[in-house]
């Protein structure tokens, strides 16, 4: 890569930082970026962290790099932000962190300097490998830091560009070579949540933007009124925490969009929770299409892959028939999809709502 022009995305965390010094240490050349990102009105609600900036500021400087900052606030607001407020309010469960890196960092991202790089760096656990001429997108050997689910909606150009340079290595391994360079964010704890948001409530930010709708929430298997939601946007297949009702514990099971009723059962494993046979649409293949038999895959963002057989429909929808049932298997969510071995990722669908 000595010949290469490689951007480095730095965040200010710790990880994005190890990247950093993982390419000074290689002596290659790179330049730093922080992305500038945020909800629609910047003063109240902008989580674009001064504490972020300054960390990414020192460590640039500790590097000799003079770190660049990149507005893409109103391009997170019109792609990203938008499609996960249109995406709640139809009643799906989205995950705009995979959305930000395909429409952000690889993309609006590349649109104003990334374009001008051979490479972009990130401090994403992930690899990636090239077989038989091909680049794939390779899980890293740390199980719970792994972020190939959120990388798997990228383009096949954004897969050639990118490079993860703490991708092959464990947590402990990047806070250990933080703490031996001293790094100023060292011992900074790891971000948590939807990255626009930073401290702001998830559900005070649905409430802002989509206001409440209250409803009926109905005991599935009996049908007996339980009380009142306020909005089933607030809500997501699974959930267990929140529901607010005594003789519990309740799980959410199904909405019913055009009635506005949300429907929940009792107990704390109830089978109505668990789902084996699901179908998802809109597949997005990282590398190339390839053919499904017998695959893994997960639809939340765990150290589990689970086994799967997948078989493809009419109209692109495919069939995925889970070796054993799951639980919370909700519309919206992504169905990222790996081989046998849990080693290359093929890509990801999003999930449909049950017939």
């Amino acid at each position: 890569m000595k010949d290469k022009r490689i951007a480095v995305l730095l965040s200010g965390g710790v990880d994005s930082s190890v990247v950093v010094y993982e390419l000074a240490r290689q002596g290659l050349d790179f330049d730093c970026f922080y992305i500038k990102i945020g909800p629609e009105e910047e003063e109240e609600w902008d989580c674009s962290s001064e504490e972020d900036l300054e960390m990414a500021t020192f460590v640039a400087k500790k590097y000799n790099r003079k770190l660049e900052v990149i507005d893409c606030h109103r391009e997170y607001w019109d792609q990203v932000t938008k499609y996960t407020m249109d995406k709640v309010r139809a009643g799906y469960t989205p995950n705009p962190d995979v959305m930000c890196n395909r429409l952000i960092k690889f993309g609006a991202f590349h649109e104003k300097r990334g374009h001008e790089y051979d490479l972009i760096a990130t401090g994403h656990y992930a690899q990636t490998e090239w077989i038989d001429g091909e680049k794939w997108l390779v899980t890293s050997p740390d199980p719970v830091k792994d972020q190939t689910d959120f990388l798997a909606q990228i383009y096949d150009w954004q897969l050639k560009k990118a490079i993860f340079p703490i991708g092959h290595m464990m947590k402990e391994e990047v806070r250990e070579i933080a703490e031996r360079e001293h790094l100023i964010n060292a011992k900074r704890k790891d971000s948590q949540g939807i990255c626009f948001l930073g401290k702001i409530n998830y559900n005070d930010y649905l409430r802002r933007y989509l206001g409440e709708n209250p409803g009926d929430v109905i005991e599935l298997e009996t049908g007996r009124l339980l009380g009142q939601h306020r909005g089933l946007w607030f809500h997501t297949i699974g959930q267990r925490k929140g529901l607010g009702f005594g003789e519990g514990p309740w799980f959410a099971i199904k909405k019913d969009m055009e009635k506005n009723i949300l429907y929940v059962s009792r107990g704390y494993n109830p089978q109505t929770a668990y789902t084996q046979v699901f179908r998802i649409h809109d597949f997005h293949f990282l590398t190339r299409e390839v053919g499904f038999d017998r695959v893994t895959f997960k639809i939340r963002h765990t150290a589990d892959y689970l086994p799967a057989t997948i078989r493809k429909e009419e109209n692109g929808v495919y069939r995925v028939e889970a070796a054993q049932p799951i639980h919370g298997v909700a519309p919206g969510q992504f169905c990222v999809v790996y081989d046998e071995q849990h080693h290359r990722c093929f890509g990801s669908g999003e999930i449909m709502w049950s017939e």
